[in-house]
């Protein structure tokens, strides 16, 4: 069954950066999936049952935040490999990122290297 990997952002600039990151990884036979939106990204989510999904946090119609608690604690979708994005790096973001089920935390400006590397030890590559 091939591996998917769900891209959830508002910036469209950030989502190109991500799919490049990760190209190399569609060569693997890994689906990468966007979503714009908190409210898209759930649904996705439910459909897809991606293996990780990058989520931003500040996002228009539900938050990365919601998205996380909802996936992890209301549906129970603990298999999903979740790692927060977000411009802020605060210790106190990253707390609520953990308390909300997130298993990684990223800031922004990534480098795209990192991601690469962490998709790749998540998918078992």
């Amino acid at each position: 069954m091939s591996q998917k990997i769900l891209i959830v952002d508002d910036e469209p600039n950030i989502v190109i950066l991500m799919e490049q990151a990760l190209e190399t990884l569609e060569d693997e036979g890994v689906e990468l999936l966007t979503a714009r939106n908190g409210e898209d990204a759930l649904e996705t989510i439910k459909t897809e049952k991606p293996n990780l999904v990058f989520l931003d946090v500040m996002m228009p119609k539900m938050s990365g935040l919601e998205v996380c608690q909802i996936v992890k604690h209301d549906l129970k979708m603990d298999e999903i490999y979740i790692i927060m994005l977000t411009a802020k790096g605060q210790e106190f973001d990253k707390q609520k990122g953990i308390d909300v089920g997130a298993d990684l935390y990223l800031t922004k400006p990534f480098r795209p290297k990192e991601v690469l590397e962490k998709s790749m030890q998540v998918l078992g590559f």
